[in-house]
């Protein structure tokens, strides 16, 4: 499940809404036409199906991609009927079957989990490379198709690995002439293997499902700009060093009712990659789509109700930040897709789904390799002269959304108005559209940042990801902006193992000398708007809104009453200028009656503060 705000999960959630009128019937409120069809059915066969709303019946043409159960080469979730998923042992034993007699595949580790288990990588090109060396030598884009980010979320594994079936055994060979693959099966391998048929009650199937979060607790889709995980440390030190064209993170949603079967986005075109978002939008999303109609597959933007329990008020686009997969490809200019199955489709339909779409963004990037290289060469070195680090909403043109009829009753359980889905296929004609598209906090583009030596597990974050930068040899007097910062707030409980911070910033211009040793991270490279997102304190994925710089705001020296007295006396005496600005703060009655806040107010001005208390260490070189 993907959830951009810590309200989502109880947004998505359809057994948790709260209704904002009486029962009532949308098909009717809108006048929406319902296609004769079959009727919604009741499933029974996962141990959750009462608990659901009924399914519609599908038979889409990309049942012919399953092989009969008694097939040697069947996966797991074939030999189960499209409703099993295999546990790690059994997901690598069956690859490791299938790469030893390929000459296109190849294994390699990522490296370990904090359990011990390895991250496996599946490479399957023509040449059968099996190093980012051997596989840039064949100049051919690359697709890299991460599964189990959420491990319960697992169908991109299953479809992944039919995929590598055919692709080596079943004639589809010719997909590696124009594009390689990078399959991880399993992400989250530490989750995977905390597998239940009570996990993800909102969720049709596997019958055992994996965990949302990793051993640690971190969740892997909000660890992209902190990389704090060690699995989200070596997918980062993947990404680097096999250098992929297009990242396709697969997720499965819930919530709401829909049609559509495959939803998938991107962030928009004000982000900070609007190259690839044309591309995107104007060559991969209609291929894509395309295949997936033809298949007998319902595609569909990745949609977000603004209220579940009144889908007249519309949808929400959504400009991910860079703790997201989708927000951290747009800021470091890295094509990447965010799949979000429906979870209230069967297993089997979604694993289908997930195989088309990969099969043809296989297609669709090797024949548009070109123009998508060109994209990304345009995105990676724009260098905009300002950045937006926070986005506010606006109302965006108008879908037709193809939704599930419902109605909203009263609880006897909860005494709550909850949702029903119906089941019956209903289009809401153009539905308002919003989506934080409109710049607020925007930023200049220094030449430069520079960080003192000290902030070790800073410069580490930065050299994980990627970023470039250079250490000074010698100890330099520069010309820098710094940040004061004011009205610090911390949140008032830890979020994914980190405890927040937001401060008002003030920028000066000063002269500084700074240490050997310090670091200096140029904003121009390829990875130059990371870095800055990173850097910049009031951006929301800052590095120091994650808490990594969070010492500065602990005072540690302080100067006892006795000793301020005659020191005020005395400045109070000798500069007139500061007598005057004493003068005027006691006209504010609440401070002229505070002893200590007056005291205070002499000791910040004296040579014997803590001249490093709320201060940035990290400068700006414009």
């Amino acid at each position: 499940m993907l959830c951009t705000t810590p309200c989502h999960s109880a947004r998505f959630s359809a057994f948790r809404l709260s209704a904002l009128g009486t029962a009532l019937t949308l098909t009717a409120a809108l006048g929406a036409s319902l296609p004769v069809m079959a009727e919604p059915q009741m499933h029974s066969t996962f141990i959750n199906d009462a608990l659901l709303p009924p399914a519609e019946p599908w038979q889409g043409a990309s049942l012919n991609l399953m092989r009969a159960a008694d097939d040697s080469y069947a996966t797991p979730f074939e030999q189960s009927g499209g409703i099993e998923s295999p546990d790690y042992e059994a997901t690598m034993a069956w690859l490791d079957k299938l790469i030893k007699r390929s000459k296109y595949l190849s294994k390699v580790s990522l490296g370990k989990s904090p359990q011990g288990r390895d991250i496996w990588m599946i490479v399957a090109s023509k040449e059968g490379a099996d190093s980012p060396k051997s596989l840039a030598a064949n100049s051919r884009p690359t697709v890299l198709v991460q599964a189990g980010i959420h491990s319960g979320e697992i169908d991109g594994k299953d479809a992944g690995m039919m995929l590598l079936r055919d692709i080596e055994k079943g004639g589809k060979h010719e997909l590696l002439e124009r594009a390689n693959l990078l399959f991880v099966p399993i992400f989250s391998v530490d989750a995977h293997e905390r597998a239940s048929e009570y996990n993800r009650v909102n969720q049709r199937g596997p019958v055992k499902m994996g965990w949302r979060t990793t051993a640690n607790n971190l969740n892997l889709n909000r660890d992209y700009a902190k990389a704090d995980a060690k699995e989200m440390q070596l997918m980062l030190a993947a990404i680097n060093a096999w250098n992929p064209s297009l990242y396709i993170d697969v997720h499965v949603t819930d919530g709401i009712d829909y049609q559509y079967d495959i939803t998938f986005g991107y962030n928009q075109k004000q982000g900070l990659s609007p190259a690839l978002f044309s591309w995107l939008d104007g060559s991969f999303r209609p291929e894509v789509e395309s295949a997936l109609t033809s298949a007998g597959h319902i595609p569909g933007q990745l949609v977000f109700a603004m209220d579940n329990t009144d889908i007249t008020k519309g949808m929400s686009q959504w400009n991910a930040s860079p703790r997201y997969s989708n927000g951290y490809g747009d800021a470091r200019h890295l094509p990447t897709i965010l799949i979000e199955n429906h979870s209230l489709k069967p297993f089997k339909q979604r694993v289908l789904g997930t195989y088309v779409m990969l099969e043809q963004s296989l297609k669709t990037v090797g024949d548009n390799a070109t123009a998508l290289k060109a994209a990304i060469m345009a995105d990676s070195f724009r260098y905009p002269t300002e950045i937006t680090l926070t986005w506010k909403e606006e109302q965006q043109a108008s879908w037709d959304f193809k939704g599930i009829g419902y109605t909203v009753e009263q609880s006897p359980v909860s005494g709550a108005n909850v949702v029903r889905w119906n089941g019956q296929p209903v289009t809401y004609e153009k539905l308002p559209v919003f989506g934080n598209t409109i710049p607020d906090i925007k930023v200049s583009r220094p030449e430069a940042y520079y960080i003192l030596p000290q902030w070790q597990e800073v410069i580490a974050k930065l050299e994980n990801h990627g970023v470039r930068f250079e250490r000074m040899s010698e100890t330099a007097t520069v010309k820098v902006g710094e940040y004061r910062f004011s009205n610090v707030e911390f949140a008032a409980k830890d979020y994914e193992g980190r405890q927040r911070v937001k401060a008002d910033a003030t920028l000066s211009q000063t002269e500084l000398e700074l240490p050997a040793g310090t670091v200096k991270v140029s904003t121009e490279q390829a990875l130059g708007d990371l870095a800055i997102l990173l850097l910049e304190p009031q951006s929301p994925d800052s590095l120091l809104q994650w808490g990594l710089f969070n010492p500065i705001f602990t005072r540690t020296e302080y100067m006892e009453d006795y000793a301020v007295e005659p020191m005020a006396a005395a400045l109070l005496e000798k500069d007139p200028e500061l007598k005057k600005a004493f003068d005027e703060a006691l006209k504010d009655p609440a401070f002229a009656a505070d002893p200590e806040t007056r005291l205070r107010w002499f000791y910040e001005k004296s040579p014997y503060y803590d001249s490093e208390y709320l201060r940035y260490p990290v400068f700006r070189s414009n």
